[in-house]
């Protein structure tokens, strides 16, 4: 079975949304009724997860110092449902930490705090982790 190859294949390099493997079989070729059958199965056997991809996910843009915003665009566009994404930010740590972490190691200014903006932190969170630091001054 052609499909089940492409798809072990593809997982064992990285882990997969249903939407990107299902993009992935399309682009190798096969055919859609094929496909479904493999995620099914794959789904069944509980190699495919939804949830676990999102949450893997998630957890990785955040260790990479993006904001909550960025990483539920990303999530989004992965293809995966809103309860999944929702469930997947939920058990990351709280943003204010991880953006007060960035600012610990940056220093407070208004420089901190576009960077902070630019990686999808929510304003909340920027305001609070600059002004978390002695001398802090967005000016």
């Amino acid at each position: 079975m052609r499909a089940l190859n492409v798809a072990t294949s593809a997982l064992a390099r990285r882990d997969f949304s249903e939407r990107g493997l299902r993009e992935r079989l399309d682009r190798a070729g096969v055919a859609p009724a094929e496909a479904e059958a493999v995620l099914e199965r794959l789904r069944n056997e509980g190699i495919l997860d939804e949830a676990r991809f999102g949450a893997n996910r998630a957890r990785a843009l955040a260790e990479r110092g993006k904001g909550d915003a960025a990483i539920r665009f990303d999530l989004e566009a992965q293809g995966l449902p809103g309860d999944v994404v929702e469930a997947a930010l939920a058990a990351l740590e709280p943003e204010r930490m991880r953006a007060e972490r960035i600012v610990a190691r940056r220093g407070p200014g208004a420089a901190t705090a576009r960077l902070l903006a630019g990686r999808g932190f929510d304003e909340e969170a920027i305001e609070a982790a600059v002004a978390s630091r002695p001398g802090a001054a967005l000016g």
